[in-house]
């Protein structure tokens, strides 16, 4: 009797209805999964089409391209003799699936549904497919005559069942499945099958890696098992960048894990593990087997195939290993480095545009795309012709091969100081300094005589000239011009970057990267439509206090010593007149708040789900110490004001790098309204009566302390 199976589990760069290039990465990873002796190979969700196809899940094609991908699949020599497990959407009597298509030899053995469908944050997906309800039944599915013609099957088992080997029992799990409290691999466990499968388009966000290791650890830590888990990666086309991390786990001890920011598309990971190291383990497990008497028994498929040998007793098996975490700064320089990556090859551009201003924010994004720079030379340098070959598309040149990240950078990122009267010399200089370090193509613009033209055509048309507050204006005359030099610096932006490449005798043209961070997104503290917008944001996911850690990383590992002014200065907008030559104007002076009041404020409206008076009762002990209940009461009312009043920005907020969950995002993410009543009378006034009944007892208490 066979001892060891050896198991493929595959993280694959899948695009949303590529199925030219979804099918040849499927076909190369089984090929991978093959020539390793694999006799199990697992993709991840969907892959035939790619996860992020939304509202194409609607249209027919879908379903008859990938039918016709699965043909392809299923008479291809190469899928022979292994298991293989292919993610696809399929219609079951009108109502459309998310499933798994399980075959052997020519052979559909099992189609297999998604029992519990990811329906918040990101994920729509009850938007598109119905969950299988149907647990532990199975029905007859009809095959389109494509496949019948290749299978020679006329229905298939369409439900929820696993697969009994000759060796072994196989329970498959989704994505979402695993996440769930009633995850199926625990009565799948009880009930004997040994090697639990999830498919999956799990997304990257700042420190998510430990929780999803540790679920798929602790699958088996009570029940014993083998868990293999595969999973998308790339942009897929939208906001998200899915971060692979294939893994195989045994008995509650990873022992096989795959990189979590790659520039490779297709990643294989293999292991090899001894059955009877599953079976001793639950043999000490007595709950286990008490409850497996009285479990109610799943459907088996039967498959007259083996995943071992009957002459591997001496055939070595994976060890446990220690899982590798990226720490927070890493995980911001290599995830939205490798989704801007994604995002140019796949546009078909020339490379990126940065307003550099020399703060925080657009200094992050050009580290950001100097660490993609260095991604790249690093793929190139260990023989990806993959990468080599985009590159060399994107720079127009057929025998170039990038060596170094500065000259790289050049010719990828334009970055572009815009000065007007009211900028300092000091971010002049430092914006030129880190463009110096990184490489990038720099320019220098001064956009004073295109401001003196607009408010030249306003003042002829009303008869009126707008003033700064500090030359006698009014707050709507100072915030109106500021916001003329910021629109200013978008329009100036976009014709840079259309242009910049043709005035240098180069194709194409380049996409803007806006860069404001979610913590200003969250306040509404940017200018609709001003030089933070753009094609797509690295930054939008990422808050202030992050970013500034990140440049500390970038600092001690990539040698930018110019970052080191950057994160000392204070952060301002310069759009105010200087005062004897320096800046007055602060950010946080301005939002009426700090960056860390930001964050604290956005993760308990965001994750801790908190209107105005919940938020009020967990800031007023957590500030306790420095703030008194009226001070609290009045910061949090502040922020739920402007909150609400620039609500509605968020409408035309740049796709942003996802990374964090307070994310403010409208898109998909944040579903919440846009035009609020900011007064928020009901909720405010609940704050008030908490406010005046906690002063009242420090009175009281203070009299008795008197007393005493």
């Amino acid at each position: 009797m066979g001892r060891t199976v050896t198991v493929a589990t595959c993280a694959l760069n899948q695009w949303a209805l590529d199925f030219d290039g979804n099918l040849e990465r499927i076909f190369k990873s089984i090929e991978i999964a093959k020539e390793k002796g694999a006799r199990y190979r697992l993709g991840p969700e969907l892959e035939i089409c790619g996860y992020g196809c939304s509202d194409h899940y609607y249209e027919s094609d879908i379903l008859l391209h990938s039918f016709q991908v699965l043909a392809k699949l299923l008479e291809s020599p190469g899928t022979q003799d292994i298991i293989c497990d292919i993610g696809m959407p399929i219609m079951h009597r009108n109502v459309r699936y998310n499933c798994r298509v399980i075959f052997l030899n020519k052979k559909i053995l099992l189609i297999r549904p998604k029992i519990a469908l990811a329906n918040s944050g990101n994920y729509r997906e009850m938007r598109w497919f119905t969950p299988w309800n149907r647990l532990r039944h199975v029905e007859e599915y009809f095959l389109p005559r494509m496949i019948q013609e290749i299978t020679s099957q006329e229905s298939v088992p369409f439900g929820d069942a696993v697969l009994a080997t000759l060796d072994t029992c196989i329970g498959t799990e989704i994505c979402e499945e695993l996440w769930i409290p009633t995850s199926p691999h625990i009565e799948m466990g009880i009930d004997g099958v040994e090697i639990f499968t999830n498919s999956s388009a799990s997304h990257h966000v700042l420190r998510k890696a430990h929780t999803r290791v540790e679920l798929v650890n602790s699958a088996t830590t009570k029940n014993g098992g083998i868990y293999v888990l595969a999973n998308q990666k790339g942009c897929d086309g939208d906001r998200l960048y899915y971060d692979g991390c294939a893994m195989i786990s045994m008995n509650g001890a990873t022992v096989a894990q795959g990189r979590q920011f790659s520039l490779d598309d297709i990643e294989v990971l293999v292991a090899t593990l001894d059955l009877e190291d599953v079976r001793s383990y639950r043999a000490e497990i007595s709950s286990r087997n008490l409850a497996a008497s009285k479990v109610s028994p799943y459907p088996r498929i039967k498959v007259n195939f083996a995943l071992s040998n009957s002459d591997d007793i001496c055939t070595p098996t994976s060890e446990p290993i220690q899982w590798k975490y990226h720490s927070p700064e890493e995980e911001i320089s290599l995830g939205p480095a490798c989704w801007l990556w994604d995002y140019l090859r796949c546009s078909k551009q020339g490379g990126f545009f940065l307003p550099l201003s020399g703060g925080v924010d657009s200094s992050s994004a050009a580290c950001i795309v100097y660490s993609m720079c260095l991604q790249i030379c690093y793929a190139v340098k260990n023989g990806n012709q993959t990468v080599l070959d985009d590159v060399r598309r994107i720079v127009n040149d057929e025998m170039y091969i990038p060596k170094e990240a500065q000259e790289l950078c050049g010719r990828l990122l334009t970055t572009c100081y815009m000065a007007s009267e009211n900028s300092s010399q000091d971010t002049y200089d430092r914006a030129k300094s880190l463009a110096e370090e990184i490489g990038s193509y720099h320019i220098n613009v001064n956009i004073d005589g295109a401001v003196k033209a607009i408010l030249g055509i306003f003042s002829t048309v009303m008869g009126r000239s707008p003033q700064y507050q500090v030359h006698g204006g009014s707050t709507r005359e100072n915030l109106a011009l500021q916001n003329l030099q910021a629109r200013i610096r978008m329009v100036i932006g976009y014709l840079f970057a259309q242009l910049c490449l043709w005035t240098r005798g180069m194709p194409g043209g380049l996409l803007v990267l806006g860069t404001a961070n979610v913590d200003e997104s969250l306040r509404g503290y940017f200018t609709k439509y001003d030089c933070s917008s753009g094609d797509i944001n690295p930054i939008g996911g990422i808050s202030k206090t992050d970013l500034k850690c990140f440049m500390q990383y970038c600092i001690e590992n990539f040698q930018l010593k110019s970052l080191r002014s950057i994160i000392s200065a204070p952060p301002t907008a310069e759009l105010e007149p200087l005062q004897k030559g320096n800046v007055t104007q602060m950010d946080e002076v301005d939002m009426g708040m700090t960056y860390a009041e930001l964050s604290v404020y956005g993760k308990l409206r965001k994750i801790a789900k908190a209107g105005p008076y919940t938020m009020f009762c967990k800031v007023v002990t957590m500030w306790k110490e420095i703030c008194s209940p009226r001070e609290v009461a009045s910061k949090v009312k502040h922020f739920f004001q402007m909150y609400s009043i620039n609500r509605h920005k968020m409408t035309t907020l740049t796709p942003s790098y996802h990374a964090a969950n307070y994310s403010p995002d409208d898109n998909r993410f944040d579903l919440r309204p846009f035009l609020y009543n900011s007064a928020w009378s009901w909720q405010f006034r609940c704050i008030d009566e908490q406010v005046s009944k906690l002063e009242a007892k420090q009175a009281m208490d203070l009299k008795l302390q008197i007393k005493d």
